[in-house]
């Protein structure tokens, strides 16, 4: 398998987003056959002294975990992005560096996405809870459900609130971050923190010079020193794409970017596709709900992006989650990944019908798009007028809000 394509995020703070809302987006960029899930945990308290089993390794749980709402590879215990009840979302990137990701099982950048969700009420506090475990557990093993050869990448995470948001940036245990609260930022494959880190590991630059990256002269510039010696990879049309947006951000500008092809943020090629994608609205105004949309298929230019809000009683949705196969799934067995099971759930199923006819017929695959993207449009009208409605929310009206989304479209489909 080549190396990992460029995988996005975004968020966009106001004025640049309007109405006071932060947006954020995530395409998820995995190998093409590879199924995403979408899958909400609701709050839990835990025994003391409890594990909590990850992808590889079992740690401490912690007395109270939060809500979650998830988008995952169908194999692994983690999350490529999701939000919490508290209005945290984070998602995260794979990257290369000077320093090779360690092989031996431990915990995956995906785990620590779960993790900070689970365990933050704030985009701070949820960095705190990935720092700490870092430094704990350390981080490593196959990022893919590959049995021929191990897949193994550092980290970077983009963590955001109503408030504000960190990049944070991982090599093994050491790490940076900055918080941003203005303007657009985004993050892909490659390092992006500079000279300007509101936060580090205390042995950062002590590790740096200890492997001969940096003198100890002069500014400390995180990417520069940690960088691989040949990065190749680009990610600046990517970033330009929302960057240079002369409108103001919305949820629908932000959507339309994680499409767009041309720019190399929806990813199609041989190997790898864009397998699943998010887009949260955070409403500054804490009288308003935040608003995740997940799409649950590949491709965004040929999905559905369904709404869903935390309540009490959430609706839970069988159709989005992949079969469960226990202790016999193969990727819970060693040697791991012997088999690859049939992971696809029902909405991925219909879906696959949806692309097959958009790829295949150009005036049926035109009708349908059209169709797909008039039921979306609802969704997101009826989500503008929650956002500007004077009215409390009724949480019994939108707790069936995702599984009565995804029930039309795989209606829809047949």
């Amino acid at each position: 398998m080549a190396a990992a394509p460029p995988s996005y995020c975004f968020v966009a703070f106001p004025p640049r987003a309007k109405d006071g809302l932060v947006v954020f987006g995530k395409n998820s960029a995995r190998p093409r056959d590879e199924v995403q899930e979408v899958v909400y945990f609701s709050a839990a308290d835990h025994e003391p002294e409890s594990k909590v089993e990850c992808t590889y390794i079992s740690i401490d749980q912690v007395p109270r975990t939060h809500a979650i709402m998830i988008s995952r590879p169908a194999w692994l215990w983690g999350a490529e992005m999701g939000a919490n009840e508290h209005g945290v979302c984070i998602a995260n990137e794979a990257i290369n560096t000077r320093e090779p990701a360690a092989e031996i099982e431990a915990l995956l950048g995906m785990d620590l996405v779960r993790l900070g969700l689970e365990r933050g009420e704030t985009a701070k506090e949820a960095l705190d809870v990935i720092v700490s475990l870092l430094e704990e557990h350390g981080q490593g093993g196959n990022y893919y459900e590959d049995a021929n050869s191990c897949h193994s990448f550092q980290s970077a995470y983009l963590i955001v609130d109503r408030d504000e948001a960190w990049v944070l940036e991982t090599i093994g245990k050491y790490w940076a971050a900055e918080k941003v609260t203005e303007g657009v930022r985004c993050i892909c494959n490659r390092l992006s923190l500079t000279t300007k880190m509101d936060a580090e590991h205390p042995e950062l630059r002590s590790y740096a010079q200890s492997q001969g990256w940096w003198t100890g002269e002069g500014e400390f510039n995180f990417s520069e020193v940690f960088s691989p010696v040949e990065d190749h990879l680009d990610c600046g049309a990517g970033k330009d794409s929302l960057e240079k947006q002369e409108e103001s951000i919305t949820v629908q500008t932000m959507m339309n970017t994680l499409r767009d092809k041309a720019s190399g943020v929806c990813i199609d090629s041989e190997s790898f596709l864009t397998t699943a994608s998010g887009v949260s609205v955070l409403p500054q105004n804490r009288s308003f709900p935040c608003i995740h949309y997940f799409t649950g298929t590949p491709d965004p230019s040929r999905s559905i992006f369904k709404p869903f809000i935390f309540v009490d009683d959430v609706k839970l949705v069988p159709k989005t989650q992949s079969p469960c196969f226990g202790d016999d799934d193969p990727a819970k067995k060693e040697p791991r990944f012997q088999e690859k099971p049939d992971r696809r759930h029902e909405l991925y199923k219909a879906h696959e019908w949806a692309r097959a006819i958009i790829e295949s017929d150009q005036e049926q695959g035109r009708k349908l798009r059209s169709t797909m993207l008039e039921l979306e449009k609802q969704g997101l009208e009826a989500m503008e007028e929650i956002l500007t409605s004077s009215e409390p929310l009724d949480p019994a009206e939108v707790g069936d809000l995702f599984y009565d989304c995804v029930d039309t479209e795989i209606k829809f489909f047949k």
